[in-house]
């Protein structure tokens, strides 16, 4: 129970960094971004280790954990922070959430293969509804929106040049990114889990993957000379980097403690119930900026439904549904 608990703090954090995220990228790039919120999760990490009384569990892992926690850092913190980032500054974080919940489908794949973690029939369930709550969001919109983009052009001197400009989507863009984030996503809990094996120190855990992701993006940061285009980030969206890092180190920090106690089968679903915080804070500080519209809606609550599907025991419900026991007591594999 608390590390369902932890799950849900942890998917409230995310939507809020989504919703902020969103707000900075509107006037800087996706790099930029990523150089403000990947390493200041460090110095968050390491506070909140020395708080916990945990730094000195940084030198008790093992080198398999090392290795494990430091895939987690890059493959997450980096490849898919970069890849989440740019298909929220495309489509927006409305649009991209949904598409981004095929990586729990990975993460759920993944725990059966390499952690042994069963799938029940309400967990199939839930891995075909988050199939399909992307499809529907996905479903026309792209021919909708050529056929608004024309009559927008249509009209032309007939619209005010001062009313600020509609947020139009680059869908192809966006989609690309937004399923592109389940290599990241997807594979991160599961190195996380194994890093974790033999060791309760989510925050030491949290620690050593932040540094690596850092060390790793100073790395591939400074031979490509792309200091000046930090320095050129502008001052409107600096605010909003720097309150998207610390909502981020938050979620992680709940993260890694939720996967620290809980199987990855249960964690990966229910964070994908940042889906729904995502909706409510993108509605207060991006109405101007996101996509709203019923598909949106029908789509989330299909994705939401099928984390929750995925979630819930099968035993839990087993009192209340009139069905075969064969159903009720299988388990794959």
């Amino acid at each position: 129970m608390l590390g369902a608990l932890y799950a849900l703090i942890s998917a409230a954090s995310f939507g809020l960094n989504s919703a902020s995220i969103r707000r900075g990228v509107i006037a800087s790039t996706t790099f930029q971004a990523l150089a403000v919120t990947v390493p200041l999760g460090v110095p968050l990490f390491f506070i909140v280790a020395v708080v916990a009384g945990e730094l000195d569990a940084i030198f008790t892992f093992d080198g398999m954990a090392y290795v494990w926690l430091s895939l987690a850092g890059v493959f997450h913190f980096v490849w898919g922070r970069y890849c989440g980032y740019r298909a929220v500054k495309a489509i927006g974080a409305n649009l991209a959430g949904p598409v981004q919940q095929v990586n729990l489908i990975m993460s759920v794949t993944l725990a059966i293969i390499w952690l042994d973690e069963q799938l029940t029939p309400l967990r199939v369930l839930g891995l075909i509804l988050i199939a399909i709550g992307p499809a529907v969001m996905v479903m026309g919109r792209r021919k909708k929106a050529q056929k608004a983009k024309k009559e927008s052009e249509a009209k032309g001197s007939e619209e005010n040049p001062d009313a600020p400009k509609k947020f139009e989507p680059k869908y192809m863009e966006g989609y690309i990114f937004a399923a592109l984030t389940a290599t990241g996503y997807g594979l991160s809990p599961i190195f996380v889990r194994l890093g974790l094996e033999h060791s309760d120190k989510s925050m030491a855990a949290g620690l050593v993957s932040y540094f690596a992701a850092s060390i790793f993006f100073c790395l591939f940061l400074i031979p490509k000379g792309r200091i000046s285009e930090i320095r050129a980030t502008d001052r409107k969206s600096l605010p909003w980097f720097l309150f998207s890092g610390v909502a981020v180190c938050v979620a992680q920090m709940f993260r890694y403690a939720a996967l620290t106690i809980a199987p990855v089968s249960v964690v990966s679903p229910i964070q994908r119930t940042s889906i729904v915080f995502r909706t409510l804070f993108s509605t207060l500080v991006n109405r101007e900026h996101e996509i709203f519209d019923a598909k949106m809606v029908v789509g989330m609550v299909i994705s939401l439904l099928g984390a929750l599907a995925l979630a819930v025991s099968i035993d839990m419900i087993a009192p209340y549904l009139d069905l075969p026991q064969e159903l009720m007591e299988w388990r794959w594999p």
